[in-house]
């Protein structure tokens, strides 16, 4: 029982990278348009180029997701299959995983990225500045 729970689990927090990462985009955007500071945190927009550059990255190379691997071993280690079998596990997977052929995953990752990174032209981050003793 532990090991179904902690797919579950682990499909949750993939959710979340896969939330952080698709919904930051457009909130940068909206973000500048609407003059939230938070949008222009370097940290921030540092995590967030770097969870895209590290998911279209392993596309390129044809790396699977090491998230994917580990939830899938949690599932047999629970004697069942890849498939999560609480409600919630079955909800987030299906809303994480479905059929593309691997090319159009690649295509869409690196795109993303290319868009990711054309927001730190657009919509550069802030530094914080720092005070000089004189």
């Amino acid at each position: 029982m532990i090991y179904r729970i902690l797919a579950d689990l682990l499909v949750i927090v993939h959710f979340a990278f896969v939330a952080f990462v698709a919904l930051g985009l457009p909130l940068i955007f909206v973000g500048a348009w609407r003059g939230w500071r938070w949008v222009r945190n370097p940290w921030l927009r540092l995590a967030h180029l770097a969870a895209i550059g590290v998911v279209a990255a392993q596309a390129l190379l044809g790396v699977v997701c090491p998230l994917t691997v580990w939830e899938a071993q949690l599932r047999r280690a629970a004697g069942g299959s890849a498939i999560p079998g609480t409600f919630m596990g079955r909800l987030v997977h299906s809303l994480l995983f479905f059929e593309l052929p691997q090319w159009a995953f690649t295509l869409g990752y690196c795109t993303f990225g290319v868009l990711v990174l054309a927001a730190w032209l657009l919509v550069p981050p802030r530094w914080p500045r720092r005070c000089r003793n004189a």
